[in-house]
């Protein structure tokens, strides 16, 4: 009877030493590896040259501020904004809801002579148009007492160009707009 105790034992411990052996080479793989739980070092408390993340000079408000004023000829959000609001607005009123308007729109513009529709988005309310060279869109939208018709450069401010001005014109006539 000794001898069936002691195999068990043997065998009880041996399971226990390779369940601790395998928790052990766990526990060693997982601190060699990275994980965050054995190392607690602080990089952004270290000095500025041995941080790991650097985050770039744009996000310095000064130095985009500097940037925003030099005068490199380059376009930049403050000079889009002078932009819109300095270019005349193209655009008429339509009584109507914006879906019949947008249609009328639609017919209107494929009879004007020259003029190519790239595009349609009538749930955005916008064709993209090509007329004498230039780009733009006509939108349709929702107004307080109708739908408005304008027409928007690919920038997203007012088109001030004598082709946009000459389709609003024939959508105005089309349309009957005010």
């Amino acid at each position: 009877m000794f001898p069936i105790r002691s195999v068990r034992l043997r065998l009880a411990l041996s399971r226990a030493t390779t369940v601790a052996l395998i928790a052990a080479m766990s526990i060693a793989v997982l601190g060699a590896s990275g994980c965050k739980w054995f190392r607690k070092d602080k990089y952004y408390a270290q000095d500025e040259s041995q941080r790991p993340l650097e985050f770039p000079p744009a996000f310095d408000q000064a130095e985009a501020e500097r940037a925003a004023n030099a005068s490199s000829g380059s376009v930049s959000r403050s000079s889009l904004t002078a932009a819109g609001t300095t270019a005349r607005a193209l655009g008429f009123n339509v009584a109507g809801d914006r879906a019949s308007v947008f249609a009328r729109v639609g017919d209107a513009l494929a009879a004007i002579p020259g003029l190519t529709v790239a595009s349609r988005a009538q749930l955005l309310g916008a064709y993209d148009v090509d007329y004498q060279g230039q780009k733009f869109l006509i939108r349709v939208s929702e107004s307080g007492n109708g739908s408005t018709v304008t027409a928007v450069d690919p920038r997203g401010v007012p088109a001030d160009n004598d082709a946009a001005s000459k389709v609003i014109a024939s959508l105005k006539a089309a349309l009957g707009g005010n």
